[in-house]
């Protein structure tokens, strides 16, 4: 007589099957099936690996919604020399999280920064190895990241610069961090503004080495033997010989003012740099081929314009980044808004999804609220924004309904 699976690894087992579904590709890849499940299920949960917040109370809010993919769940911006720090910190949260959510994707991120600090970030001996460099016992270089001829130096401050990808160094510390994200238990990585890192890159060579690189590790170390990666792409994406780069595309929404209508604002195809209708297509890194790759839209920070409550213009929403207009809405428009830009990307381009929000930096505070979190207000979360039901509603198809 066979004895059936014990429930909690059956769990297990039915999650890694369908993120290695079948399909072109070889072993750790993601059928578009199993990445646009996750991608219609995805939600910003910035930092939560960070100690940031209450951990069970996150917890609590991503299995009510449904949620199976978290993004920008761990992260650097500088402060290199945290790193140790942050991956002791991020580890045993991990462990807790897919403990209660063994299916959901953590997402980490890896940025158009480097700072003087990583100097103080020894070089890993597998970094070599993985490169084919002989071992030097040494600290990363700085300078030896920056593009040579000056570009972007201190483009976000003093000692803190845009790095050169086509830099062996820089390859290094990026594969680096990925590294150590895999080994956390990270299954994604965003890697921000890609383009401003591959001036010298034309052909995307090295930013492709190191993802294969990664993709390789992540084969033999992460908790379900692959690494889905993704990058914001204000061109649609990078397709070199009709391949593409990413696993998934990513940009922000970015939201047009109804200047008649103040602090209001909507979604058109063909606004500015706007990813609709525009994601590019080719074969995947899994193998598979489509016309338009699968992507994430997401209320986006990129800090104060001093001008708040004004139509200032560029992409700015009424004078806020994204998620800052989004949280100075009332708790009514902020639910009507999420709904209409789930309805309207899902019947603008199919290949779009809405990351929704969850816990997100805002760049002025509302009220005494510094940091916007989706979860209904509670003792674990007395700064929730109340969102959580109308998410929920939303992902269980009923985004008509007030």
């Amino acid at each position: 007589m066979k004895r059936g699976l014990p429930s909690c690894f059956a769990v297990v087992l039915s999650a890694v099957c369908s993120l290695r579904a079948a399909g072109p590709g070889e072993a750790g890849s993601i059928s578009r099936e199993a990445l646009e499940a996750r991608l219609s299920r995805a939600v910003t949960m910035e930092g939560m690996l960070h100690g940031h917040g209450d951990l069970d109370d996150q917890v609590r809010y991503l299995r009510d919604i449904g949620a199976r993919f978290a993004g920008r769940t761990l992260y650097l911006w500088g402060n290199e020399h945290n790193l140790d720090a942050l991956l002791t910190l991020a580890r045993p949260a991990a462990a807790r999280v897919h403990a209660a959510l063994p299916d959901l994707i953590l997402q980490a991120a890896e940025f158009e920064i480097v700072t003087t600090r990583v100097d103080e970030v020894a070089v890993p001996a597998r970094a070599f190895v993985a490169f084919g460099l002989p071992f030097e016992d040494r600290r990363f270089s700085y300078t030896s990241m920056l593009y040579e001829d000056g570009y972007l130096k201190n483009h976000w401050g003093k000692d803190a610069s845009v790095p050169d990808m086509s830099r062996v160094e820089t390859q290094l510390w990026f594969y680096t961090l990925g590294m150590n994200y895999v080994d956390v238990g990270v299954e994604a990585i965003h890697f921000g503004q890609v383009s401003v890192m591959d001036r010298r890159d034309p052909g995307h060579v090295h930013w492709r080495a190191v993802l294969d690189r990664l993709r390789t590790y992540a084969r033999l170390h992460a908790r379900r033997g692959f690494v889905i990666v993704d990058a914001h792409v204000p061109t649609g994406g990078i397709v070199d010989d009709g391949r593409l780069l990413f696993d998934f595309h990513s940009f922000p929404m970015r939201i047009d003012e109804v200047a008649d209508r103040p602090h209001e604002g909507v979604l058109k195809v063909g606004y500015r740099d706007s990813l609709y209708g525009r994601s590019k297509g080719g074969i995947t890194p899994s193998g598979w081929e489509c016309a338009h790759l699968p992507y994430l839209v997401e209320l986006d920070n990129f800090g104060p314009s001093g001008r708040g409550g004004q139509n200032i213009g560029g992409s700015w929403i009424w004078g806020y980044d994204e998620i800052t207009w989004f949280a100075h809405q009332s708790e009514t428009s902020r639910a009507d808004w999420l709904r209409y830009a789930w309805n309207w990307v899902r019947e603008h381009d199919s290949a779009g999804f809405v990351q929704m929000p969850g816990s997100r930096t805002i760049a002025v505070p509302v009220g005494e609220k510094t940091w916007y979190w989706a979860m209904n207000p509670s003792p674990a979360c007395p700064d929730g924004f109340g969102d959580e039901d109308v998410i929920k509603s939303i992902w269980a198809g009923k985004s008509d309904q007030p």
